[in-house]
């Protein structure tokens, strides 16, 4: 393995980390995914050629990972952590609420898209990835991600605006 491939691995963990974060939701679980794509792409490294775009390859292994672990999920079921609150990070309570409160909206829906969709939004709005390199990592052409993508970002917001619909707020 070359130290060029190592340098550009480690450069490449940020969004490797962002991606997966997006994915699983939680950055402790898309933490132990980025690590086990990385021990996964090491333990491959031969299977990289020289001209392959080290980001596709990763995205692909993650990805491959991430939907394992779904199936695996579906027949053991799922570990849920205990406690999953987040730091605050704000001195003005009722914005940290409100945006708690979207950031839980957000990622409820992003749970309940199909795979497949969460992967499109996530390569694409996540990470920044152009739709040509989005359809690269996942193996369709273009059209297809365009218009997957168009069906995810659909999903996403009348998920989102079902579950605000259904919050109450007592104001005093």
């Amino acid at each position: 393995m070359s130290s060029e491939f190592r340098a550009e691995l480690v450069r490449f963990l940020p969004r490797l980390r962002r991606f997966a974060h997006g994915l699983t939701g939680n950055l402790e679980t898309g933490d132990d995914l980025v690590q086990d794509s990385c021990l996964r792409a090491l333990s491959r490294v031969d299977q990289f050629r020289s001209g392959m775009r080290l980001d596709s390859w990763m995205f692909k292994i993650t990805k491959n990972i991430w939907i394992d672990r779904l199936r695996s999920e579906q027949v053991r079921g799922t570990v849920v952590p205990i406690d999953e609150s987040l730091a605050a990070g704000s001195s003005d309570g009722q914005k940290l609420v409100d945006e708690r409160l979207t950031l839980q909206a957000v990622n409820s829906a992003l749970d309940q898209l199909s795979p497949d969709l969460r992967v499109l939004i996530c390569l694409v709005s996540i990470d920044g990835l152009s739709y040509r390199d989005t359809a690269d990592v996942v193996g369709v052409p273009i059209g297809t991600v365009m218009s997957r993508l168009a069906r995810a970002r659909r999903q996403l917001h009348d998920l989102v605006n079902q579950g605000a619909g259904q919050a109450h707020v007592v104001e005093s």
